[in-house]
């Protein structure tokens, strides 16, 4: 067993050797070689200059529910961001203004939104993690992104060396992705996030189970946090400690956008209309696929399993860590199910949870 130490002659607290399966809700990852605990922009930028001076890598940890984390750990420097000051409210006539800190729960978050009576993020409860961690990957479900409602991301700038203000227009949101994934990825560590919500917005019913759940009734956001927590709990897409899928990281792949074309040849495939795939239209005459049909089409049900590793009993884009997975377990089961889907559709499922130490 690792037991920390900590590196001495500095004013943060920087241990060594910390596991970081605790650290994730897959409950899998080797150690860290240096951690800190970063409460403040201070800590940050210290923190920074600790690593620039031994020419260490570096990795911002949120809530580590959308990480898998190798075996072997990371040979570098892991910020574990945990500022968590009160949040910040600006109130107009018609919008609020929800300045919030990097390290705030995002489920608390949203509850806190929907006991005032605001939308916005109702169909976010659920998905856990910290704030800082949903503008990287514009985190989504049940008919909302976060990007809808994002009006300012504040960040430390690892090329100037600098904290920014980036606002909504520079932040490149698109399905999963901002310039923190994708153009900038490794370049900003997110601080703070300014969250804008219309006053007088109505809950979104936009989504097939909610519609189902409220029939004809008019939901307060409050009604729609707590459907939408029970709708992911049924489907084991709610972390809750003690329950057989809770070590996960919740949707293992993203939905694959692919030409109309490839709908139809899927179709044909299956011997089946292309209008009973289930498909929904996106940008330049493309269709998004579910990504959890296509896996059960290629034949990973509910439950499935591999090893230590598996699939979900309650929902098959959630893969799990039976007990006692390792990275390499699940990556296994990953590569397993890539294969058999590109074979039999010819689509390359892109994994979403981030990698470390591979």
């Amino acid at each position: 067993m690792l037991y920390p130490q900590a590196v001495q002659g500095l004013s943060i607290p920087i241990q060594q050797d910390v596991p970081l399966a605790p650290y994730t809700t897959f409950r899998i990852g080797g150690p860290a070689r240096f951690f800190c605990e970063i409460s403040s922009e201070a800590d940050l930028f210290e923190a920074v200059e600790f690593a620039r001076n031994r020419s260490l890598p570096t990795f911002v940890l949120g809530g580590g529910s959308n990480l898998l984390v190798s075996d072997s750990g990371f040979d570098g420097l892991v910020l574990h961001i945990a500022i968590d000051q009160p949040l910040h409210e600006i109130a107009t006539e018609h919008s609020i203004d929800y300045t919030v800190p990097a390290g705030t729960d995002w489920n608390s978050f949203v509850l806190l939104v929907c006991e005032q009576g605001i939308s916005g993020i109702e169909c976010l409860a659920g998905i856990p993690g910290s704030v800082g961690g949903t503008p990287v990957q514009n985190v989504g479900a049940y008919g909302q992104e976060v990007a809808d409602t994002i009006a300012n991301v504040r960040a430390f700038d690892l090329e100037t060396n600098d904290f920014v203000d980036l606002p909504h227009k520079q932040c490149g949101f698109a399905y999963r992705r901002s310039i923190f994934n994708t153009t900038h990825r490794n370049r900003y560590i997110v601080t703070a996030v300014t969250f804008r919500l219309d006053r007088t917005a109505k809950p979104n019913l936009t989504y097939a189970d909610l519609k189902r759940h409220f029939d004809d009734l008019t939901p307060t956001p409050i009604d729609v946090y707590h459907a939408v927590r029970s709708i992911r709990h049924s489907k084991g897409m709610l972390i809750v400690e003690g329950e057989a899928d809770s070590r996960s990281a919740g949707s293992f792949f993203k939905n694959p956008i692919v030409p109309k074309s490839l709908l139809l040849q899927i179709a044909t495939t299956l011997n089946i209309p292309d209008d009973k795939i289930p498909h929904w239209s996106a940008d330049k005459g493309q269709v998004k696929l579910p990504a959890a049909w296509l896996l059960e089409q290629a034949g990973f049900s509910k439950g499935f399993a591999l090893g230590q590793a598996g699939v979900s009993s309650r929902h098959t884009l959630a893969l799990i860590n039976r007990g006692n997975a390792t990275a390499a377990d699940i990556a296994a089961l990953r590569d397993t199910i890539q294969q058999q889907v590109r074979a039999r559709f010819d689509i390359q499922l892109e994994q979403e949870p981030v990698q470390l130490g591979f």
